[in-house]
């Protein structure tokens, strides 16, 4: 089955120039990605990622299992990368996309709550200097319309062409080439996804605090969170096989790896972060505690404010809201992709537990994988849930 809610292709556009390619090391035993491959962590939740994984033809897939007590299952099946005998391990990390937008929202909710931004900060407000240049439709443009995809802006710019050296001065230029020109729509009126949306609302957070997205997000979301071994950008080391190495849509190895190996450093707050499972599982564990008034970062009217949809679309901040028979109500669903890698998570409130997948390619096979694999989760992990509820 399916879990995909329609309209929900939700990975960046990828405006990277690769170096040249490097020499893969090749291994005949890892070079058909369709038959048997090393599995490690909760054998059950292995073999059904392997399933999965073999399905679907990819590299690589690592998944885990939470509840409101935290992680309760995590596994891996699959390669770092495709010809190469290295396999995956629960340690990796993964490149999460746009799962990073609900860090994002989680962020903003925590300086709402403290006064240096509302939900109806407007751009003008925000950035006075810029407001003269601002077409008039997008002045009054606010903190809440960014982050539910309601701002009328497209969906990006031409990333490449910003500042990598200072991610700062890079934003504030995408709000001033961003705001001079009109809207896609008016601001409001109709949801459109949109990354550059996200990187506006970044912006106005390092306006609010003085500080880098970057440095924002890793004092207020990760450390209170215990979240420790978080990065920025592509993974592993330049050249090394130390983490999973991202596959084009083809299945092909992209040619390099390491942090630069990704989409430009402005678009951070809308998808550069990457993490290994355990420290993603306890960003969903709070947001998951955070759906049942419990959460540990935000108070209970904010995660609902964050998680709730606006109108009758189903985008909420960083979130996909849909109706799911097996999630007793409301589900949170995102995915995200930089081409070169995906993700995908969904929460599942009303039963206490979620499930989040990542895999080591790009494109609609990926996101295939991933959907196959939370669906096989599901019973596993809504048999840990109420095992959980019924020892409380």
């Amino acid at each position: 089955m399916s879990l995909r809610p329609t309209a929900v292709r939700t990975w960046l556009t990828l405006l990277l120039v690769f170096g040249a390619a490097r020499p893969v090391l090749t291994a005949p035993a890892a070079t058909d990605l369709s038959e048997p491959a090393p599995t490690a962590g909760d054998p059950r939740v292995a073999a059904l990622l392997e399933t999965a994984r073999k399905k679907a033809g990819v590299p690589a897939l690592a998944g885990a299992v939470v509840t409101t007590d935290g992680l309760q299952a995590i596994a891996t099946s699959g390669w770092r990368k495709a010809g190469a005998a290295k396999a995956v391990t629960p340690d990796d990390s993964w490149h999460l996309g746009s799962e990073t937008k609900a860090m994002t929202a989680t962020l903003a909710g925590r300086l709402v709550e403290r006064g240096l931004l509302r939900w109806n900060t407007t751009l003008a407000e925000r950035f006075p200097g810029l407001a003269d240049d601002m077409h008039p439709d997008l002045r009054e443009v606010s903190l809440e319309q960014l982050l539910t995809h309601r701002a009328g802006l497209p969906a990006n710019l031409r990333w490449s062409s910003f500042d990598r050296s200072d991610v700062r001065k890079a934003r504030r230029e995408v709000v001033r080439e961003a705001t001079a020109r009109a809207p896609l729509h008016p601001p409001g009126s109709k949801v459109f996804y949109s990354n550059l949306g996200y990187v506006i609302a970044g912006a106005m957070i390092e306006q609010a605090l003085d500080q880098p997205w970057e440095q924002a997000i890793v004092e207020e979301v990760f450390e209170p969170l215990g979240m420790r071994h978080v990065g920025f950008g592509g993974t592993g080391t330049p050249g090394e096989l130390d983490q999973p190495w991202g596959h084009f849509e083809t299945g092909k190895p992209v040619p390099s790896n390491g942090p630069d190996t990704d989409n430009p450093p402005v678009l951070g707050p809308a998808g550069r972060v990457h993490a290994p499972l355990q420290d993603w599982a306890l960003f969903i564990t709070d947001q998951l505690r955070g759906a049942r008034g419990e959460g540990r970062l935000l108070r209970p009217e904010t995660y609902r404010r964050i998680q709730t949809p606006v109108g009758d679309d189903r985008h909420a901040m960083g979130w996909i809201v849909v109706p799911r028979g097996w999630a007793g109500g409301p589900a949170l669903n995102h995915t995200g992709s930089n081409t070169m890698n995906y993700a995908n998570v969904w929460i599942a409130p009303a039963k206490g537990f979620a499930i989040l997948i990542c895999c080591n390619q790009g494109g609609d096979g990926a996101f295939q994988a991933t959907d196959n694999a939370v669906a096989a989760l599901i019973p596993v992990a809504a048999a840990q849930a109420s095992a959980g509820d019924s020892g409380h």
